[in-house]
């Protein structure tokens, strides 16, 4: 079979770069649950990292619409609860099987462009699928067969399903917006939204730290650049491509983890290379196939 590479595109590089250096935050997140509450943390992250973006957007915001505070609350809800699950699951696993299981809201992706975009899945996106949930399996381990998993990764896939949630959302409202407003609306309103679910989930305001101070105030200018590249890159790139894009995220993830001491067994590797597996599987498109479409369109 013979793919076809294409020149990447700025927006493209531009997801790479930043896919890069997100990879690199998961051992900073398990430093920080340490510290504080997930929501606590989350809900101060993403308040510093608006106030950041709305200084940056300047005189902008003062041509801030409904449609944009609307799209970035609805944004940003989906936005937050995939990080109150992903640092609440980090309180039990390690940052590198963090890393790893998060990926599967790649392969998930296409399901939810399905579900919110009404846009099927390709053939090759329904094998990606299945590599990917065999990869889940192995990371899962022996406690797999009795489909037991451990209650930080059951915490740490639902976040996996709130990201994949958050790039079809973003997809959806990036047309016509401003994207500096529309990022700041939605670190606004993720970072309201986990403060106001404190008291409702009994999580109590944490000890003062300058650990988790510095944290917050790392990640959340990290949070800023993601959010704002992101909405101005999804607006040529779509869901699937932007996707495949962030795939290399648990590849950096577990490096940066490994570095720092976790160990990976062959189970997790195994895993973690069926994922990836999954991943590129679910963006090729072999010549037959594209071929067989285009008779199958032709001949009505």
């Amino acid at each position: 079979m013979k793919f076809r590479l294409a020149t990447p595109t700025p927006q493209e590089l531009a997801l790479t770069g930043v896919t890069a250096l997100w990879g690199g935050t998961f051992l900073v997140l398990h430093l920080a649950m340490q510290h504080s509450g997930p929501l606590f943390f989350v809900g101060v992250r993403f308040l510093m990292a608006a106030f950041m973006v709305a200084c940056l957007a300047g005189k902008h915001m003062a041509g801030v619409t409904r449609r944009e505070i609307r799209s970035g609350f609805i944004i940003g809800i989906a936005l937050s609860v995939g990080y109150v699950f992903q640092s609440a699951g980090l309180q039990f696993v390690s940052s590198s099987r963090s890393a790893f299981i998060t990926a599967l809201y790649v392969p998930l992706v296409p399901l939810f462009q399905w579900a919110i975009l009404r846009k099927p899945p390709h053939f090759m996106s329904w094998i990606g699928i299945g590599l990917a949930f065999a990869g889940l399996i192995a990371l899962a381990g022996p406690e797999a067969l009795n489909l037991t998993f451990s209650h930080g990764d059951l915490l740490t896939v639902l976040a996996a399903c709130a990201v994949a949630s958050e790039i079809v959302l973003i997809s959806l409202f990036a047309q016509g917006v401003d994207s500096r407003r529309i990022t700041v609306c939605q670190l606004a309103g993720g970072g309201l939204f986990a403060l106001l679910l404190m008291p409702i989930m009994g999580e109590h305001v944490p000890a003062f730290s300058w650990i988790w101070v510095a944290c917050a105030a790392a990640l959340g200018s990290l949070s800023a650049l993601v959010q704002l590249v992101m909405n101005w890159a999804q607006k040529s790139v779509p869901p699937s491509k932007a996707a495949i894009i962030y795939a290399g995220e648990p590849v950096w993830g577990g490096l940066v983890g490994w570095i720092a001491g976790d160990q990976l067994p062959a189970t997790t590797l195994l895993g973690a290379g069926l994922i990836v597996c999954g991943v590129l599987a679910s963006e090729m498109r072999p010549r037959w196939l594209v071929k067989r479409q285009q008779h199958l369109t032709e001949n009505g």
